[in-house]
């Protein structure tokens, strides 16, 4: 990667500048920051798709024009106070890069581990060449869904969203990795609501990290959130659980016997879900997962065999 993103040596079209003295430039227009220096080591790395440790190791290399260019553009959307990852235009998800804008929500390392808990899951009847379909509800960017297409072997992957900006988002993310998933804009499951018929094997999982932020925590959240990312991927209502609700009662309808639902939710609103989903008959063995920091993040629900 590196050798893609900075020449030694003056080979290529370059200009008589070095990471280091990029890594200055950039510090020098991210002083609204505490430590700028350290943010603008973060934003050249994150802008070439390196390690963060990568500019301060490579600093003598000589940068090629069309990098430099880039990296000061990601400075102005940054000086301005955008998140990392729209300033630089993508973020780092599994394996994965992904093109990430105002669109959509940016990736969090939460929902990785969300991906893992359905692979895991879900294995042992993938194993057994039967891998079914699987429905990343409210894709966004696309990663859940790339990465399930990507790392499981599901016979068929979906996703949707109700914004047609995040879906165009996704499908450029989805082409880049050669994924085979098919897309669908609406609400929730509605886009697939008839497609599967209970007798015809239904659907083996619904996963999603839908919008789970109450309104009156508005005010309560950074301003890199509040005022950048798109508050129809963030907010659900007055009491944040409004929409998981629904999908709650949607998904029952379309699994399989058998079937998982995963969803990522508030931390603070896990064992009100899990009770949701516990209330309705259709749901067996439901359980709360904690993620990394050991927080209640995830919420897992199987189908059961009653219609």
């Amino acid at each position: 990667m590196a050798k893609s993103v900075a020449k030694s040596g003056g080979v290529g079209p370059a200009i008589s500048q070095s990471v280091e003295r990029l890594v200055d430039t950039v510090a020098s227009r991210l002083t609204r920051f505490t430590d700028a220096r350290a943010e603008a080591v973060e934003l050249v790395a994150a802008a070439f798709d390196v390690p963060r440790h990568w500019p301060v190791l490579h600093a003598n290399r000589w940068v090629d024009r069309q990098q430099w260019e880039k990296v000061i553009v990601a400075t102005g959307k940054r000086a301005q106070g955008a998140p990392l990852a729209y300033a630089v235009g993508q973020a780092n998800f599994r394996q994965f890069t992904l093109h990430v804008d105002g669109r959509v929500l940016i990736p969090r390392p939460e929902t990785e581990l969300l991906v893992d808990l359905v692979l895991s899951r879900c294995a042992p009847v993938v194993g057994k060449g039967k891998g079914g379909v699987v429905v990343d509800v409210g894709t966004g960017s696309g990663a859940i869904a790339i990465a399930l297409a990507t790392d499981g072997k599901f016979e068929r992957v979906i996703a949707t969203d109700i914004s047609a900006d995040a879906l165009a988002v996704a499908r450029h993310n989805a082409m880049r990795y050669a994924c085979n998933i098919d897309f669908f804009q609406g609400s929730l499951l509605q886009p697939i609501a008839g497609r599967f018929g209970r007798r015809q094997g239904k659907l083996a999982a619904v996963v999603s990290n839908p919008p789970y932020i109450s309104f009156d925590d508005i005010e309560s959240l950074p301003g890199s959130v509040r005022d950048w990312e798109p508050a129809v991927a963030l907010f659900s209502g007055r009491d944040g659980i409004a929409i998981t609700a629904r999908l709650v009662r949607e998904a029952a309808a379309q699994l399989a016997p058998g079937g998982l639902l995963a969803l990522e939710v508030d931390a603070r609103r896990a064992s009100l879900v899990a009770e949701l989903a516990a209330s309705d008959w259709r749901y067996d063995d439901v359980r709360v997962e904690l993620d990394l920091a050991g927080r209640e993040r995830f919420v897992l629900a199987t189908r059961g065999e009653r219609e």
